[in-house]
């Protein structure tokens, strides 16, 4: 299922949800030398296309590693995450959706590993893996 997920999302608005989190904590807001220009560019890369949902998390995942922000940044990236799945959580049984929040949560902010959201991802019928088959995952190929 691919979709243009981060479409909603320019940069700007990214900045601005980064902005709030560091207002309402006391926190300086200020780009950093080293990761804001390449979490920039990869995200306005990414906004024109068509992506799945696991493509989408990993750029929210990478966005979160190169700390474009002095503070914050896993909140930042995990709230435009779980924002963009809320259609998807709605039509969810309730324990499920709030399994799946958590796993995409954990999964942006390092705290899951590829494995968990694959498993997540699995369990809706959605595109897990990258690069390689399932079958060459379980079969331990490459």
């Amino acid at each position: 299922m691919k979709q243009h997920w981060l479409k909603d999302w320019p940069w700007a608005t990214v900045v601005a949800i980064n902005a709030g989190l560091c207002k309402e904590k006391n926190a300086l807001h200020k780009p950093t030398s080293d990761g804001y220009k390449p979490a920039q560019e990869l995200w306005e890369s990414s906004r024109t296309r068509e992506l799945t949902l696991r493509k989408a998390l990993d750029i929210c995942r990478q966005c979160h590693k190169l700390a474009p922000f002095c503070f914050y940044n896993g909140n930042t990236f995990v709230a435009i995450g779980r924002t963009m799945i809320q259609d998807l959580l709605r039509k969810m049984p309730p324990v499920e959706a709030q399994a799946f929040r958590g796993v995409v949560g954990h999964y942006i902010a390092g705290t899951a590993g590829a494995d968990e959201l694959s498993q997540a991802l699995d369990k809706l019928g959605l595109p897990a893996r990258r690069g390689r088959s399932q079958a060459a995952a379980a079969a331990g190929g490459n």
